[in-house]
């Protein structure tokens, strides 16, 4: 007779059991969403992110106090420190070194241009005194484990534009700065004559460049044409490194002296921007790497917000999911008080009438929590292409996660309806009362 009445029990009432699976399956949908892309919001917003630009710069720690104005250094060449370019590969060796998007070094100097091929903002022969910087584009670096990779201004500056084309790497080219090209008069095709002291060079315009910046006044060039002008072979002033991080939290701002070997290990395991910056210095000896802080930790706000409100969403989605099925719960208890009284009547405790109705509580959670795990991965797919133009990938660890969500959900919106079931006296409500 008992086990007659479960049995019915399970089968009636199916419109309240499809409005709880579907509360839990949109719960869980909205959960499984969230959690995909709160999982990857980090990845993807570290790799946005390096459209700011770089976020180290690594100097001479010996060099003299730089003379910069808008970010260029205005230092005479035979003053202040350099570093060797050969070196640069080494920054693919360090423990982050799959975090290392890019780098670029710089070289800056003043120089003679004489230009041909303007059009008549200048005599044709008339001397200006212009800014000379040299650096990488599509620069092939060979890494001391034999491995190469390609890097320049487009991984550390991406927001450049140059109408036309970039200068060959080794080639006597160059690309000039909107301003300049305005006052000058300078296009494509035009050709620079160079001069620094002693040394000369004739360049080929090959695009003018818009940076917003001081270099909207300057001629870049590549890096041996600088080096070979100022006399500084295989030589640089600057290095600017593009690096995925960590947002920094208390504990990354700790200074590494004063941490325990445990805790030292941990910071430098970690992509923290500074524990980077401490690896670069290890690799490239007599530098000073310093972290760009209006980068670094716009990046870290950014990230903290971002990551907070999938986290928030999500809490809001398992809430909304827990009130629904204590309504249908409760909803569904109150239409059943007459089986309960029978099953109480014809024996059953308070724990197996419990136990009962949280059994089937259980099964409708497994079954919208697997729903809801398979609308959840089409929801994060249009989420994150919406969002970040590529969807996340796919975690099958979300699956139990998510089944155990829906288990506690069910069984937090189940308390307080459970709870007044046990209460129920069989004589009054067998009598109808």
């Amino acid at each position: 007779m008992f086990l007659r009445i479960v049995r019915d029990s399970f089968a009636r009432k199916p419109r309240r059991k499809a409005l709880t699976a579907a509360a839990l399956t949109l719960g869980m949908a909205v959960a499984t969403a969230t959690l995909s892309v709160a999982l990857n919001v980090g990845d993807r917003l570290a790799v946005e992110f390096r459209s700011l630009g770089a976020n180290l710069l690594v100097t001479p720690q010996a060099d003299t106090l730089p003379l910069e104005i808008g970010g260029v250094d205005y230092r005479p060449v035979d003053t202040g420190a350099y570093l060797p370019e050969n070196d640069l590969g080494k920054l693919k060796t360090i423990f982050w070194r799959h975090s290392i998007v890019g780098f670029a070094p710089f070289l800056e100097l003043p120089v003679q241009a004489r230009m041909e091929g303007g059009e008549a903002a200048l005599p044709p022969r008339a001397a200006l005194r212009i800014t000379l910087i040299g650096t990488w584009h599509g620069h092939r670096v060979a890494v001391p484990d034999g491995s190469s990779i390609t890097t320049g201004v487009e991984a550390t500056h991406p927001w450049w534009h140059v109408a036309g084309r970039w200068f060959a790497g080794g080639a006597e080219e160059c690309v000039v700065g909107v301003e300049l090209a305005r006052r000058a008069g300078l296009k494509p095709g035009a050709t620079l004559h160079l001069s620094a002291g002693q040394r000369a060079a004739v360049l080929q315009v090959t695009g003018v460049l818009s940076t917003g910046g001081p270099e909207d006044e300057a001629v870049l060039v590549p890096l041996s044409v600088a080096q070979k002008l100022a006399d500084r072979s295989g030589q640089f002033r600057r290095l600017q490194v593009s690096a995925l991080t960590k947002p920094e939290d208390d504990f990354g701002r700790r200074d590494p002296e004063t941490m325990s070997p445990v805790d030292y290990d941990r910071w430098y395991c970690t992509p923290y921007i500074s524990s980077i910056a401490r690896q670069v210095q290890q690799v490239l000896p007599g530098t000073e790497a310093r972290v760009i802080r209006r980068v670094a930790e716009g990046e870290g706000r950014i990230l903290t917000r971002v990551s907070a409100l999938m986290w928030l969403v999500t809490l809001a989605a398992l809430i909304a999911a827990a009130l629904a099925v204590g309504a249908t719960s409760a909803t569904t208890i109150l239409e059943r008080r007459v089986e309960v009284g029978l099953m109480k009547a014809l024996g059953a405790s308070n724990t197996m009438v419990g136990a009962f109705f949280l059994a089937e509580q259980m099964l409708l959670a497994l079954g919208g929590g697997a729903a809801g795990y398979l609308l959840g991965l089409g929801l994060a797919r249009w989420l994150g292409e919406s969002v970040f133009g590529a969807p996340p990938a796919g975690r099958l660890i979300l699956l139990p996660v998510v089944l155990a969500l829906a288990a506690l959900v069910s069984l937090a919106g189940s308390l307080v309806p459970l709870r007044r079931a046990a209460r129920f006296d069989p004589a009054p409500v067998l009598r109808g009362e």
